[in-house]
């Protein structure tokens, strides 16, 4: 992968069969958290909301979504079936992504942050 400066750059340069996936996560995370700032980070698509909010990218394999911790923790029984570690959960890319899923994790993490700022 070519080091990109915008999340645009990143998902046209992933493997055509990937993008569609990428766009339906940024357009998830978008909608969940519209106040959401939008940049590259790490090489990935970051979103920042009060703090640290939610990364993905994508390997060969599957789409990772990497949200702040407890979330994937805190959902874990829901997550069950996906390959998680402390902060990322793997949708593989033989599968329709989790759309409602996705969106509850986002929003877990949106809720997290803004406790933290109270």
């Amino acid at each position: 992968m070519i080091k990109v400066k915008t999340v645009d750059a990143y998902i046209e340069n992933a493997p055509a069969e990937v993008r569609p996936k990428l766009h339906q996560i940024r357009k998830i995370i978008r909608a969940v958290a519209p106040l959401a700032e939008e940049k590259v980070s790490y090489g990935m698509p970051y979103y920042g909301y009060k703090g640290r909010l939610a990364y993905f990218s994508f390997t060969k394999t599957h789409v990772g979504l990497y949200v702040m911790p407890p979330v994937i923790q805190d959902h874990k029984k829901e997550l069950e079936g996906y390959s998680t570690s402390t902060a990322t959960v793997r949708f593989p890319l033989d599968q329709e992504l989790p759309v409602k899923l996705i969106e509850k994790l986002v929003k877990a993490g949106v809720t997290n942050n803004e406790k933290k700022q109270k």
